[in-house]
C-alpha cells in the first residue's frame, strides 16, 4: 500500500518568503488525508526547503506559525509533525460539526436561492448506487464538496468560520471512511434526501437529515476507525 505523504505545490512570489510558505504548507496540508493509516506525518525541514527553494529561516517562521495554530507540532530533537487528534477528539469534531451543518441546513431553507440548491444536484445525481462504487476518488470530492455547500448556503460566515477550524479533521476522516461498510451509496442516498428537503424549504426535515447524516459519520468511527 502506497504511504500517503505530502504534496508541495510551487509557491507564488507576489508575497514574503515566510507567508508564501505559510500558505503552501497549510494548503498541503489540508489536502492531505492526515488519517490515512499509512500517512507520513513527519516532516522533514531541510526536504521542504529544497523543494520550497527557499532557505530554512523563512520556512521554520511558516512552521512556528502553523504550530501555534495547533497543525503542526515542532518537538525539539525529535522534528516536525503533522497533528493528528485523537479518536475521542475526532468524535468531539464530528459531533460540532454536525450541529454547525445541521443548523447551517435550517438556514439554507430561508436563505439559499432556488439555483443554488438545484446546483447540489450535480455533486448527487450523478453518481447513482451501482457506480459509486467505482468512482470512489471522484465522489469523495463531489462528498466533501457537497457539505462545504450546505455551510455555505446557511449565509451565515460565524458558522462556516467555526466549522473551518474542523474541516482538516473531518474532512480527512470522511475521506478515509467513504470506501468503508457502502458508506458511499448511502451517502449517495442521504444527500438526496438532503436535497429534497431544501427544495421543499422545510427547516425541520433538512436539519435533521443533515445531523443524523453527520452522526452516522461519528457512529461509524466509534465503532470501525482505529487512531493511533
Amino acid at each position: 500500500m502506497a504511504v500517503t505523504s505530502i504534496k508541495i505545490d510551487l509557491i507564488g512570489e507576489n508575497q514574503s518568503l515566510k507567508a508564501r510558505a505559510y500558505e503552501a504548507l497549510k494548503s498541503a496540508i489540508t489536502n492531505m488525508n492526515i488519517y490515512d493509516a499509512d500517512a507520513q506525518l513527519k516532516l522533514d525541514e531541510r526536504d521542504l526547503s529544497a523543494r520550497f527553494g527557499i532557505s530554512r529561516t523563512p520556512l521554520r517562521e511558516a512552521l512556528a506559525q502553523l504550530d501555534q495554530e495547533g497543525l503542526v507540532k515542532v518537538v525539539a530533537r525529535r522534528g516536525i509533525f503533522i497533528v493528528r487528534k485523537t479518536k475521542a477528539e475526532v468524535l468531539d469534531m464530528i459531533t460540532v460539526w454536525a450541529a454547525l451543518e445541521g443548523m447551517a441546513a435550517r438556514l439554507a431553507c430561508s436563505a439559499a436561492s432556488a439555483d443554488d440548491i438545484a446546483a447540489l444536484h450535480r455533486l448527487v445525481d450523478d453518481y447513482g448506487q451501482d457506480e459509486v462504487a467505482m468512482r470512489l476518488g471522484e465522489y469523495s470530492d463531489a462528498n466533501i464538496t457537497f457539505h462545504q455547500a450546505i455551510l455555505s448556503l446557511s449565509g451565515n460566515p460565524l458558522i462556516q468560520g467555526i466549522a473551518d477550524s474542523l474541516f482538516l479533521h473531518v474532512r480527512a476522516i470522511r475521506n478515509r471512511t467513504i470506501i468503508e461498510q457502502d458508506r458511499a451509496k448511502r451517502s449517495v442516498a442521504d444527500h438526496k434526501e438532503i436535497i429534497e428537503a431544501l427544495e421543499a424549504r422545510d427547516p425541520d426535515r433538512a436539519e435533521r437529515l443533515v445531523r443524523e447524516h453527520t452522526m452516522k459519520l461519528r457512529d461509524h468511527v466509534e465503532r470501525f476507525v482505529d487512531i493511533d
